[in-house]
């Protein structure tokens, strides 16, 4: 299938901005290092009707010119890889960082909803594909398509009845390079999604390790790679395969036509109408004429497959991107209002169910419930990672599915569950590679209990990994620090300090309610009494619905079910 121009119109130009100049030079280059090929071709020629001549003088006067040429043919090959290299590495490194440009535009569910496995494939494996078939092969194409227009004016140029014989031959060749080049076209494009299903499983089987060897699933973890492997080699091999039996069928076909050249030459020479070396010269020039009739389809054929690829990855980078919206002013001044929210990740199994709630700013909100009663779906919600809810939810009156995605990040930051880490310092996981004061950053060290972490270790200690040389707790300390540091008016905890042992996890908790001038809202199953006593209200959630709501007092009092949990939990 043809590619999207359209579409791959952003990644194509990164191909070429801010280095069209050096395009220039290679293309310049590309034609005339084509042009010293057919000064051989003439020379050969010439130097055999020489000997035919028994021209001492002669001969000795056209050798005395192959130096030079030799040193031009030098020259031009040498700036033409050199450029050409130069050319084609600020090409790759432009398209991947507009790729991944793109990429990073996409929204907060994108990377829960899609396979992570489609972008490490387009990505890694692509790439080659589209550096060799796309920019590489470009040049070659130019390179054939000059080396043929000049071969068929030098051969009518000879003997114009060569010339018409070597047009009507060529037929057969280029018949079979276009009949056979879809096929590969759609061969590279199959390459490509065994790619792409092979990086998937190796992702999984790698980050799955601990719990496949605690399993001891080993055996079907090979199973499931063995498969994987077996299906993205077996494409690999039938796109070979066409690729060789191309190279095979268009080379039986040139043998054809270089014999009919020959003879029909040795023919004309014999009846005198041409010489000798004009054979030798039409002859060598078909190599000229063979190689694009070959190579043309082949290369027309990767670079139409390499589209299929630059449009894969556009195709991904423009699915479930962030919506554009309003921006909104980085404060929270009256409240977050829910009316009538429903929402379920499948639409016939809602998670959320008629939800009416009001998050007032500057107070302090506990969110608690069973397991799977919707707690954490409310604060992807609320960080606008999915739009298909119904009822209303607004940010001081604002309807959040109407709100730009980067300004609403900057009202509200999330410290969920899970814990990413780059493998880098513990300074740049916290600052997330910007700077910040000093009493700022040492601030949110120690309100989120890393002040003995920093002790011991230091802010330049490599964290590994996502965080494979620190424990859990240390990882979801370093989450809840880079959170605090960002300074947003709302602050979202979904059981962030889960990880932690109980005396730290309350004094965490207790220095992030004792926070002035935030609105927060927390999801715990810690239900302390300490800490359960300072929230302005506790949110209590069964089955998606608010079953109770009130002051920790009042919730007691009622004798309800937050008083069961809260018993059960002491």
């Amino acid at each position: 299938m043809a590619a999207n121009k359209t579409n791959i119109k952003p990644y194509v130009h990164a191909f070429y901005k801010g280095g069209r100049l050096r395009f220039a030079a290679v293309l310049l280059l590309t034609v005339l290092s084509a042009l010293p090929n057919l000064i051989v071709s003439w020379l050969l020629g010439e130097i055999l009707d020489i000997i035919a001549a028994s021209n001492l003088h002669r001969l000795l006067r056209l050798l005395s010119l192959l130096p030079f040429l030799f040193l031009l043919i030098v020259l031009l090959n040498v700036l033409l890889y050199r450029t050409k290299s130069r050319f084609i590495h600020g090409a790759m490194r432009r398209y991947k960082s507009t790729a991944f440009s793109r990429i990073s535009e996409k929204s907060i569910s994108a990377f829960s909803t899609e396979n992570t496995g489609r972008y490490l494939s387009v990505l890694s494996n692509d790439l080659s594909a589209i550096e060799e078939n796309y920019l590489n092969r470009s040049f070659l194409l130019i390179f054939d398509c000059v080396s043929f227009v000049g071969a068929l004016t030098m051969m009518f140029w000879c003997s114009w009845e060569l010339a018409a014989a070597a047009l009507f031959l060529s037929a057969l060749p280029i018949a079979v390079s276009l009949c056979m080049g879809g096929e590969l076209t759609r061969r590279e494009q199959a390459v490509s999604n065994r790619n792409e299903s092979y990086m998937s499983t190796l992702k999984d089987l790698l980050q799955g390790f601990s719990v496949i060897k605690s399993f001891q699933a080993e055996a079907q973890a090979k199973q499931l790679y063995e498969s994987a492997n077996a299906a993205a080699e077996k494409a690999k091999d039938r796109r070979r395969f066409w690729d060789g039996l191309m190279v095979t069928v268009s080379g039986g076909c040139g043998m054809i036509f270089q014999f009919g050249i020959f003879f029909l030459g040795a023919f004309l020479a014999i009846r005198g109408r041409i010489t000798a070396g004009t054979v030798l010269i039409i002859v060598n020039l078909c190599n000229f004429i063979l190689s694009p009739i070959e190579h043309v389809p082949q290369y027309w054929a990767g670079r139409r497959a390499a589209e299929g690829l630059i449009e894969k990855l556009a195709d991904a980078a423009s699915s479930h991107t962030a919506a554009s919206g309003v921006a909104i002013p980085p404060t929270l001044t009256e409240a977050i209002a829910l009316e009538r929210v429903s929402f379920g990740y499948e639409p016939e199994k809602p998670v959320l169910k008629d939800l009416s709630l009001r998050f007032e700013a500057g107070k302090k909100y506990a969110v608690v419930g069973g397991s799977g009663s919707g707690k954490s779906t409310l604060l992807h919600l609320l960080m606008g990672a999915h739009a298909d809810y119904t009822g209303s939810v607004t940010i001081d009156g604002r309807e959040l599915k109407t709100i730009d995605t980067d300004s609403l990040y900057n009202v509200m930051s999330l410290i969920g569950q899970s814990v990413f880490l780059f493998d880098s310092t513990i300074a740049n996981n916290i600052t997330m590679f910007r700077e910040f004061p000093k009493e700022q950053l040492d601030d949110a060290v120690r309100r989120s209990g890393l002040t003995q972490l920093l002790a011991e270790r230091g802010g330049e200690y490599r964290c590994g990994e996502n965080g494979a040389g620190l424990s859990g707790g240390e990882r979801q300390r370093i989450s809840i620090a880079r959170c605090l540091l960002r300074g947003t008016p709302v602050l979202l905890l979904d059981e962030a300090t889960a990880a932690l042992d109980n005396q730290t996890a309350y004094a965490v908790t207790d220095s992030i309610l004792h926070l002035n001038g935030l609105t927060r809202i927390v999801v715990t199953h810690r239900l302390e009494r300490g800490l359960m006593k300072q929230y302005d209200e506790i949110v209590v959630l069964r089955d998606g619905s608010v079953l109770e709501r009130g002051s920790f007092d009042a919730l007691m009092a009622q004798k309800g079910y937050f008083y069961s949990l809260f018993t059960l939990s002491a």
